[in-house]
């Protein structure tokens, strides 16, 4: 065998084929899991058709478990629970062609998880475009049904229509929540600002998935100099979807209006000193333990500078109504412990999260 020297030629070389290697998988794995989506709706929909054919009442179901595994006992898709809710996909979705075109780009795990604790035609399909949109995680699929995304996110108060272009105003908004949830900081009681901004940097990645796709971290108490003055940014980030700098301001009280126009200054100084060519209006956040919707609109009213209100909540409150519709985080877990016992081991089920 011949050896070959390392050269940047071969190097470049190997890199293009790792990265054909990659995406072959990557396909590999898509079109396996789009045939197992689509296999699991056609059960179910026989499983249906049989059962107003014959009369069969849901014993049909375990006879099928136990003649299916019998038959193909390496396939562990086949239990009484899987086969179930293989028949309560087919009658959620009785269109072919949405479950070949969109449900087959999510995994039968998140499929599972929508049809179990998101019983809203409306709001689930919010969550399955969100999951495809963004490339959501099973267990990211969760905590945002968990926090309920649907109801905070574009909820913030916000001067964006009057301070950006439609297009972009449109986009930022959708991009703000209200409330943001920081229960994964574990504070309670009375907390200081720099408190809550520590503890976020400390759980950083839990702040970067509430604060949503796009956010990449730039600083905390970021420093700027104003007229030989100094100021600090309690938070400082860009967003690559929105291709402007963030700047984040924690308040641990309620709104005030002069929060607002201390916000809109620090604003005007990063897109004088920080922002560069291509960059669009700095964006600002102020995040608050409480607001007054009246007084945050007319704070903002009249500022030339883009700036959302939320407030924020170190403790989870769901509302009474809510609470009965929405699973708490651990039956979830518990429920989809005993779907993964069922069909973990199923060679046909590739998780490409």
């Amino acid at each position: 065998m011949t050896n070959i020297k390392p050269s940047t030629d071969y190097a470049v070389f190997l890199a293009d084929l790792k990265e054909k290697i990659r995406y072959a998988r990557l396909k590999t794995a898509v079109t396996i899991n789009r045939e197992l989506i689509l296999l699991y709706w056609q059960i179910g929909s026989e499983i249906i058709n049989q059962q107003q054919k014959f009369g069969w009442g849901t014993g049909i179901i375990d006879n099928l478990s136990q003649d299916l595994r019998k038959e193909f006992p390496e396939h562990k898709g086949f239990s009484e629970r899987n086969l179930r809710y293989m028949r309560t996909f087919a009658i959620e979705y009785q269109n072919l062609e949405f479950v070949q075109e969109v449900l087959a780009q999510l995994t039968w795990y998140h499929n599972i998880t929508l049809l179990q604790y998101v019983k809203s035609p409306e709001i689930r399909d919010y969550y399955i475009k969100k999951s495809i949109q963004h490339g959501w995680s099973r267990n990211v699929l969760v905590h945002q049904i968990e926090t309920s995304l649907h109801l905070r996110e574009g909820a913030s108060t916000t001067n964006f229509a009057l301070t950006l272009p439609p297009v972009h105003s449109d986009l930022a908004h959708q991009t703000l929540k209200d409330p943001y949830i920081f229960d994964f900081l574990c504070l309670t009681g009375e907390v200081e600002e720099r408190e809550i901004e520590q503890a976020l940097i400390t759980h950083i990645q839990k702040f970067l998935l509430e604060l949503g796709v796009g956010f990449a971290f730039l600083g905390r108490q970021y420093h700027l100099v104003v007229g030989d003055t100094d100021f600090y940014i309690d938070l400082l980030f860009y967003h690559t979807t929105l291709h402007c700098y963030v700047v984040i301001e924690l308040k641990a009280h309620e709104f005030r209006p002069e929060y607002a126009g201390k916000l809109n200054f620090y604003l005007s100084a990063v897109d004088d000193l920080i922002r560069q060519e291509g960059d669009n209006p700095t964006i600002g956040i102020l995040l608050c333990k409480q607001k007054n919707e009246a007084i945050a609109e007319y704070a903002l009213r009249d500022l030339n500078k883009p700036i959302g209100v939320s407030e924020y909540e170190l403790t989870k409150v769901l509302s009474e109504e809510l609470q009965k519709k929405l699973p708490s985080i651990e039956d979830l877990e518990a429920t989809l412990k005993e779907v993964d016992k069922e069909i973990s081991a199923e060679p046909m089920n590739i998780n490409i999260d």
